[in-house]
């Protein structure tokens, strides 16, 4: 039986590592984190913020919000406090969706 190198997950990554998922400063995560109560980062010793993924999947949904659908920031924080299950749903979808786009464009890219 082959060995199958297991993909690893990480438990905690850095303002650095999260800004740059996103593209953006690591400022703009402070400020996110101050805006949105949902994000709370664990600090170490040093006091350097370590965001889980669950922090991670929240800054997806905020950025979707704010960037790419163009609300402001107490609309995204109205939203996410009156209909936070149908915002992640509807992000769940439109990420799918995405993945499902990539994909055929891979695949009409392989054919032609």
């Amino acid at each position: 039986m082959p060995y199958k190198e297991q993909k690893i997950e990480k438990l905690f990554y850095t303002i650095g590592e999260v800004a740059d998922m996103f593209d953006v400063n690591t400022s703009l995560i402070r400020f996110w984190e101050k805006e949105f109560d949902i994000i709370k980062p664990k600090r170490n010793k040093k006091g350097n913020r370590l965001f889980t993924k669950q922090d991670v999947e929240n800054f997806y949904i905020i950025f979707h919000l704010v960037k790419e659908r163009g609300l402001t920031l107490d609309g995204a924080r109205k939203k996410m406090k009156e209909n936070k299950d149908d915002t992640i749903n509807n992000f769940e979808v439109i990420k799918a969706l995405q993945n499902i786009k990539s994909l055929l464009l891979e695949v009409k890219e392989s054919l032609g």
